[in-house]
């Protein structure tokens, strides 16, 4: 059993657990150890505040009874059963409210955001070879575009240190600023867009004018594919960021916070045209050729159940939005520090830019120390690159934004 250093944390070299996204040689690896609202707890008992909704997914806080209430039930009744040609009444459940809430009408579970995407890209391809237009498989998605780890997600995907290194496995895509023609190549199946922001870009603010041309598209045009994996469930102010731009989408994926953020659940949503295009006698096999073991898992699905009973409930949206605005103030006084290049905010996603030139070269970087920093007076964020994220728990007062600013401030004075 790996063993903590005396401050929460784990001795990387010596774990057997392979933490992702971490250099395992010298990193200092955090150990939490319980949680509460929007509280981390680390080995020596220090409550963080989880100040990246533990990537993007907490939306209610950490621990909150009525899903604890809602997984315990569901865990005594039917803890899973394969959706493999079955089915379950918390999955049926969650697939009609989340085809009302999305506005399309079918939902496809599996169990991470990247299998969501998966599934959305065999969905295209099929959707085309059922309507005699087999050539066209290729993809279009956004400059600085992100959509997860498997091999057809970074294939859609343009973030380098990500990618790079499987690009001889991977296929190309295609990529779109807003303002090019190559949506009208005959070989496009979709385009795939990060609506709003791009979160693992370092929480970059895509101008609502890119998405225009998107808006109105002819007959016979590539389908549009929005991934709110990060940006769904009220994290950038509506429900669904699509919402904002007036989009129309043919597939949607939802994943992180669509279990309230505790459980691994995802879902690829889309219209009746693609979904007809599954439809045939048995004998032509012509099913949708893809699954995963844990789709529409029970417990899950209940999860989910309970955290949009909580949306109603608590008027999640509008406290969020609350706490939004408060924000307005301290991160304009945080734009103007000598250290920061910029700040960025939709919603309740934030990012801080910093200006790594203006620190003192480090093994560590700029980003790391002040997310350090931040650690020692009670917050606990990770850095995008040079960027430090502000993603809280919509859970969160608008008095815990205020104090993370606040100590980002002195932070940022005082590392070297």
């Amino acid at each position: 059993m790996p063993r903590g250093n005396g401050i929460g944390m784990l001795t990387s070299t010596r774990s057997a657990l392979w933490l992702p996204f971490t250099q395992m040689q010298d990193a200092v690896v955090r150990r939490f150890v319980r949680a509460s609202g929007t509280s981390l707890i680390d080995g020596d008992g220090r409550a963080l505040f989880d100040a990246t909704s533990s990537i993007w997914t907490i939306v209610h806080g950490h621990a909150h009874p009525a899903i604890v209430a809602a997984i315990a039930r569901q865990a005594a009744e039917l803890d899973h059963a394969t959706t493999l040609g079955a089915s379950n009444p918390r999955a049926e459940e969650l697939a009609e409210r989340l085809c009302a809430l999305v506005g399309l009408p079918h939902a496809f579970f599996a169990s991470d955001g990247a299998s969501a995407i998966e599934a959305a890209l065999k969905m295209a391809i099929n959707y085309w070879r059922a309507h005699g237009a087999p050539e066209r498989t290729r993809f279009v998605r956004l400059v600085s575009a992100y959509h997860g780890d498997t091999l057809g997600a970074m294939s859609v995907s343009d973030i380098g240190p990500f990618k790079d290194a499987y690009r001889d496995v991977t296929f190309e895509s295609l990529p779109y600023d807003g303002f090019d023609r190559v949506l009208e190549r005959p070989d496009v199946a979709a385009i795939l867009i990060e609506p709003a922001v791009q979160a693992a870009a370092g929480l970059r603010l895509v101008d609502d004018a890119a998405y225009a041309p998107l808006r109105s598209r002819a007959a016979g045009a590539p389908l549009l594919i929005v991934d709110e994996i990060a940006t769904g469930f009220g994290r950038t102010g509506s429900m669904f960021a699509f919402e904002q731009l007036a989009l129309v989408p043919d597939i949607v994926c939802v994943g992180k916070g669509l279990s309230g953020g505790v459980l691994p659940l995802s879902a690829t949503l889309a219209n009746a045209r693609v979904f007809d295009a599954f439809l045939a006698p048995s004998s032509e096999r012509k099913q949708f050729f893809h699954g995963h073991s844990f789709a529409g898992n029970p417990i899950a699905c209940a999860a989910a159940l309970a955290s949009l009973d909580l949306f109603a409930r608590e008027e999640t949206l509008a406290r969020a939005a609350e706490a939004s605005r408060a924000l307005d103030a301290p991160l304009a006084e945080l734009a103007r520090h000598p250290r920061v290049r910029e700040v960025r905010k939709r919603g309740s996603m934030c990012g801080i830019e910093l200006a790594s030139e203006r620190f003192a070269s480090d093994a560590r970087s700029a980003a790391w120390r002040v997310a350090d920093s931040l650690y020692e007076r009670g917050h606990f964020t990770r850095p995008i690159v040079d960027t430090i994220q502000l993603v809280p728990p919509l859970s969160s007062t608008p008095r815990e934004l205020l104090d993370f600013c606040a100590d980002l401030a002195r932070a940022l004075d005082e590392v070297a």
